[in-house]
């Protein structure tokens, strides 16, 4: 079942800011992903890489937490997600796990894991999977590697697909800006999307795309379809933490909304801690044995 939010949903959230809106405490699986989409109920995403923040994100009612590769950007000042490792994503993702009692995690399979072969595709979703004790996988790409998609999900791991802007071949798109706004690759995401879908994935991740096309795929397809810059029109939405509380204040995309600043609450904290201790004034008696 697929439906936009309604006017009394939209006021409900606005009356409830002050709570955490959530409404089944059940461990989230894949299973309740579906259920959600069947349910008309929007899914709530977004990413982490450590535990303290994923233990804050999960008691504020997140339905889903990515360790996304954005890992490379956020936690290690790379210019792409190209970079990481399979180890670096393995510790990241142990790290969140161990914050999680709600949540449903899903971990990225870094750039050089799956696309090589089936075989190498398999054996490094086993040793995430295994070393981490994710949920689930995601995957960029659509017919392409679905060979390595179809491995992995006979090995009984679940798998989020992702289209449209997908980061690990920006070498290959040259680009960040909005893709499938042609007719052909349109064509083309929607193919891959139910070839995804036929496969076995329990969702889809569609990036930075035409809301319009995002729509259209959400009401195509059974499985939720979990969007970042592809319209409110989706079963659910994606940002990274540290966008969407302000840290990084340079980045500013069209479907980035802000909900804190804090580069400006931490800036602040740090330069006033400077200031205390260049002036003798911490720690004072109080704050001494």
């Amino acid at each position: 079942m697929w439906r936009k939010c309604s006017n009394d949903i939209k006021q409900d959230n606005k009356d409830n800011m002050s709570k955490y809106i959530v409404e089944d405490p059940r461990k989230v699986t894949t299973h309740r992903f579906i259920e959600m989409k069947r349910k008309g109920e929007k899914i709530a995403m977004l990413t982490a890489y450590d535990y303290t923040t994923a233990m804050l994100i999960d008691e504020a009612g997140v339905d889903a937490i990515l360790v996304g590769d954005s890992a490379s950007n956020v936690m290690a000042g790379n210019v792409t997600t190209l970079p990481i490792t399979l180890d670096q994503m393995i510790y990241h993702a142990k790290s969140v796990v161990r914050g999680v009692k709600r949540a449903l995690v899903v971990v990225d399979m870094p750039f050089g894991t799956y696309q090589v072969n089936a075989d190498e595709a398999v054996k490094n979703a086993i040793r995430i999977m295994k070393e981490s004790h994710a949920d689930a996988l995601k995957l960029e790409g659509g017919e392409e590697i679905l060979p390595s998609v179809r491995k992995i999900l006979d090995a009984g791991i679940p798998i989020m697909g992702h289209l449209g802007l997908t980061p690990q071949s920006i070498n290959k798109f040259g680009t960040y800006s909005v893709r499938a706004k042609d007719e052909a690759e349109a064509a083309k995401l929607r193919s891959d999307a139910r070839l995804l879908q036929e496969a076995g994935c329990f969702a889809l991740v569609l990036e930075k795309i035409p809301a319009a096309l995002g729509t259209a795929v959400a009401q195509e397809l059974d499985i939720p379809v979990i969007g970042i810059g592809a319209g409110g029109n989706v079963d659910g939405q994606v940002l990274v933490y540290a966008d969407m509380l302000g840290m990084t204040a340079d980045f500013t995309p069209r479907f980035l909304r802000r909900y804190a600043d804090l580069h400006t609450v931490i800036t602040d904290a740090v330069g006033n801690y400077v200031g205390d201790v260049k002036a003798c004034d911490f720690p004072n008696e109080k704050e001494q044995y």
